[in-house]
């Protein structure tokens, strides 16, 4: 083989393993805004470490990230200190005591993260997926869509659990993103939420006019991985800034949730 050749193949193996996901890396993703993503990944981190297990969240909404806001968290640092160069990946990882997990936040208020480049998304991905050896479970809550920031970072994803509820937009816009993520990225495992639920019975409902739809015009039928029911306590949560473990630890979607857990992580 020529050294032409042989420098060709060097860049393909080395294009091909970062291309390569990692299976305990979990994009947490919707169609639309609005759908509770943010909440659930928070609840989902929280029931993880309930179990013994080392998690970190990961805010991949780069343009308005939430997470810290939602925990009434006031980090040190954040993803726009790593990329300005202020400080590495591995330091800009915030510890959350009170839930047992780990975060790192991108910068709320603020939509710069949102321009970055695709060599600077590229490399945040690559950063990801090696923080991923140090955790049981690494959670991206992506932003809502299908624009860049979705699509550079859901290559190292093993596994995608896509957010629905019953509202026509919330099904149209999950369509979309389960059709170009699948042209994408064919071999990654989607698995359907369908979050605020008025009944199981209602939740399958909607899971199955989705999960029809989809094989029907896609050929593929997207697992379901649990129902969330409707619960007033999430709102009250979200409001006081206070995780709904914390503050409502028997309540009915964090037993949804626990459900989650069992039959999928």
């Amino acid at each position: 083989m020529s050294t032409q050749n042989t420098a060709t193949a060097t860049i393909t193996r080395i294009d091909d393993f970062k291309n390569q996901s990692v299976k305990n890396i979990v994009l947490i993703a919707s169609g639309k805004g609005g759908v509770g993503k943010t909440w659930f990944s928070i609840s989902l981190a929280h029931t993880l470490a309930a179990h013994q297990k080392k998690v970190l969240i990961f805010d991949g909404d780069l343009g308005l990230a939430n997470i810290d806001i939602q925990l009434g968290l006031n980090p040190d640092h954040d993803l726009g200190d790593v990329i300005e160069g202020h400080i590495d990946f591995k330091g800009a990882i915030t510890k959350y005591d009170d839930g047992g997990f780990d975060i790192l936040a991108g910068r709320s208020g603020s939509g710069t993260l949102s321009d970055l480049s695709p060599n600077r998304l590229s490399l945040i991905r690559e950063e990801l997926k090696s923080a991923a050896k140090n955790y049981d479970w690494v959670l991206i809550d992506l932003g809502a869509g299908i624009g860049g920031i979705v699509k550079s970072l859901t290559p190292a994803a093993g596994k995608c659990l896509l957010i629905i509820n019953d509202e026509p937009t919330s099904i149209t816009d999950a369509y979309a993103f389960l059709k170009i993520t699948r042209r994408n990225h064919p071999h990654l495992s989607i698995q359907v939420l369908v979050n605020h639920a008025d009944s199981d019975s209602q939740g399958h409902q909607t899971y199955e006019g989705f999960a029809n739809v989809c094989e029907k015009f896609l050929n593929y039928k997207p697992e379901l991985a649990g129902i969330i029911q409707r619960d007033p306590h999430i709102k009250d949560s979200i409001r006081h800034q206070t995780a709904l473990s914390k503050r409502y630890p028997n309540s009915p979607a964090l037993k949804n949730i626990e459900k989650v857990v069992k039959e999928g992580f």
